[in-house]
């Protein structure tokens, strides 16, 4: 879920669901179309699906919150970035139900 004050979204509040690869297909996306620099995703958590751990691994409820942070903070570098507000990739994440990773790149005008 997100809220946005920006005029640019056509929506002020969306909540759509997505994995970890979709946030990699968006930051793979901005990188080869927006001009603004990229952070860094959270890192994969390969170590937290080891077996045998003395917690719950990838669905221990600390991760699971630490995780969620580190994307809403990479998401909200971007959502008000202006040289990446308007790309249609972001617009597709944060308010299309489904990622139409075929897309063709473009740019969102706002009237």
């Amino acid at each position: 879920a997100g809220r946005y004050n920006l005029p640019i979204f056509k929506l002020k509040e969306s909540t759509v669901r997505r994995r970890y690869s979709d946030f990699e297909w968006l930051q793979s996306e901005l990188e080869r179309e927006s001009k603004a620099a990229v952070p860094p995703l959270p890192v994969k958590a390969f170590l937290r699906q080891l077996p045998f751990r003395g917690d719950d691994g990838i669905f221990d409820d600390n991760f699971i919150e630490e995780r969620k942070q580190g994307l809403e903070q990479f998401i909200n570098k971007f959502a008000g970035h202006p040289l990446a507000q308007n790309e249609r990739c972001l617009h597709m994440f944060l308010q299309d139900e489904i990622i139409d990773k075929s897309y063709t790149p473009s740019k969102i005008r706002h009237a």
